[in-house]
C-alpha cells in the first residue's frame, strides 16, 4: 500500500514569554511604553510608564523599572524611579554608556490637565503648559539613581517645537567612524500632527547634550491638509558608522519611514519609505545585532506585520537597512510597542506589549538570528 506524506501548514506559535508587567502591578491601572537595555554586566533593565488609568496617555504616569539578573527568566520587584506630582511622566528612553557602564534614562514631564495634542503647549522654555525633558543616571546597574535633571534647554529646539518625546525605546552609542563613542538619543517634536524627528547628541558620555537638525521631508499633503509622516522614532548604527532612522508612520504609505545621517546625527537625508516593513502606525524597534560582511552584517527590526497591532515579527537586514529580506514571527497574537536587545549569550530578547495592553512580556529568541541568516544565505 502506498503511503502519502501530507504536509500540514503550521500556525506560527509564540515563544515562551515571561510577564514583566501586568495590569495592577504596583497599584497602577495600566503599565505601557517599554524600554529595555542590557548593562555591561548583563543585567536587563525594563523601564515603562505606570499609568493611573488606561484611557489616557497622560494619566499621572510614573516611570517604573524591573531588573533581571538571569537574562530575563526572572524579574526583581517593581521600582518607581520618578514621579512629578500630578504631572505625567512619559516616553522612557534608555542607553548604556559602555565605557563607564552608566545607564542613562530620559523621559518627559507633561503638566496636569495637558495632553500631547493640546494647542496650549508653548514653544521655547517657559509657560505653565510646557513639556519638559529630564535625565537620570545609574552607575550600579539600576540599583540606585540620580535625581532627575531638567535638560529641556539642551534637547529641545528653541523655536517651532511644542511637544518633545524621547524615543520611546532606546538610544545608542556609536562604535565606529569619526564619532565613535558619541551617544545618540532619538527624539520627535510637535506640534501635534506636524511632528519632526531628530537626534539629541552627547560627546562627553552623557554629561552635556545638544539637539541636531530635523530630518527633512516630514510633511506630506493629505486630504486633511499637511500631515507629518513621522513620529515615535528609533535609530541604529550602520556598518559604515552612519546612522539609520526608523520611524512610526502617521501619513503616506503604511510602511516604516527611514532616513540616514552621515555626520553622527547632526543632519539627515530626506525621509523615505521602507517598503519591506509594514506599519499600522505603531512604535517599533531597530537594533544593531552584529557587524561584519554578508551574513554577519545583521540589523534587526521588530513590529506588527499586519494592518493592526498583531502578528509581531522580527525582520533582518543584511545591507544596513536598504532591504529587509528575512523575517520570523515573534508572536502571532496581539503585539504593540516593542524593544529589542542582544543578550549576553547572543540571544535576541524582545520586550513587548500584548493582551490588550494588560501585559508587557519578555521573549527570548535564542536561535532567531541564525534562522534569519539561513533564509538569505543558504548553507
Amino acid at each position: 500500500m502506498m503511503v502519502l506524506s501530507v504536509r500540514v501548514a503550521q500556525t506560527p506559535q509564540a515563544p515562551p514569554v515571561v510577564n514583566v508587567y501586568v495590569r495592577g502591578d504596583g497599584g497602577f491601572d495600566t503599565i505601557r511604553i517599554p524600554s529595555l537595555v542590557v548593562s555591561n554586566r548583563g543585567v536587563l533593565l525594563a523601564f515603562a510608564e505606570g499609568r493611573q488609568n488606561s484611557k489616557s496617555d497622560q494619566a499621572g504616569n510614573r516611570i517604573v523599572l524591573r531588573r533581571s539578573r538571569d537574562s530575563g527568566r526572572t524579574w526583581q520587584p517593581l521600582q518607581v524611579l520618578a514621579g512629578d506630582g500630578k504631572a505625567s511622566l512619559n516616553n522612557p528612553c534608555a542607553v548604556v554608556e559602555r565605557r563607564s557602564g552608566r545607564i542613562l534614562l530620559m523621559f518627559q514631564s507633561i503638566p496636569e490637565g495637558v495632553a500631547e495634542s493640546s494647542p496650549r503647549i508653548p514653544t521655547g522654555y517657559e509657560g505653565k503648559a510646557l513639556v519638559s525633558s529630564f535625565l537620570m543616571s545609574s552607575g550600579d546597574d539600576g540599583k540606585t539613581w540620580s535625581k532627575p535633571a531638567d535638560i529641556t534647554r539642551f534637547v529641545k529646539h528653541p523655536t517651532g517645537a511644542t511637544t518633545i518625546c524621547s524615543g520611546p525605546g532606546i538610544g545608542i552609542q556609536l562604535t565606529r567612524g569619526p564619532h565613535r563613542g558619541r551617544l545618540i538619543m532619538p527624539f520627535n517634536e510637535g506640534p501635534f500632527w506636524l511632528w519632526n524627528v531628530f537626534a539629541a547628541i552627547s560627546d562627553d558620555g552623557g554629561t552635556t547634550w545638544r539637539a541636531g537638525r530635523n530630518a527633512p521631508g516630514a510633511l506630506v499633503q493629505t486630504p486633511a491638509g499637511d500631515r507629518s509622516q513621522v513620529n515615535e522614532v528609533q535609530m541604529a548604527e550602520t556598518s559604515s558608522g552612519s546612522i539609520v532612522l526608523d520611524s512610526r508612520q502617521f501619513a503616506g504609505a503604511k510602511v516604516r519611514k527611514f532616513a540616514e545621517s552621515r555626520d553622527g546625527g547632526e543632519t539627515w537625508s530626506t525621509i523615505r519609505d521602507a517598503p519591506d516593513l509594514p506599519d499600522p502606525s505603531c512604535m517599533g524597534s531597530i537594533l544593531r545585532f552584529s557587524f561584519g560582511a554578508g551574513r554577519d552584517n545583521v540589523l534587526l527590526h521588530s513590529g506588527p506585520d499586519a494592518r493592526d497591532r498583531r502578528n509581531g515579527t522580527l525582520y533582518a537586514s543584511f545591507d544596513d537597512g536598504a532591504t529587509w529580506r528575512a523575517k520570523v514571527v515573534i508572536d502571532p497574537g496581539e503585539f504593540a510597542y516593542s524593544v529589542l536587545a542582544k543578550l549576553k549569550d547572543g540571544s535576541i530578547g524582545c520586550l513587548y506589549e500584548t493582551d490588550g495592553y494588560k501585559r508587557i512580556v519578555f521573549a527570548r529568541l535564542p536561535n532567531a538570528a541564525d534562522r534569519l541568516r539561513d533564509q538569505v544565505f543558504h548553507r
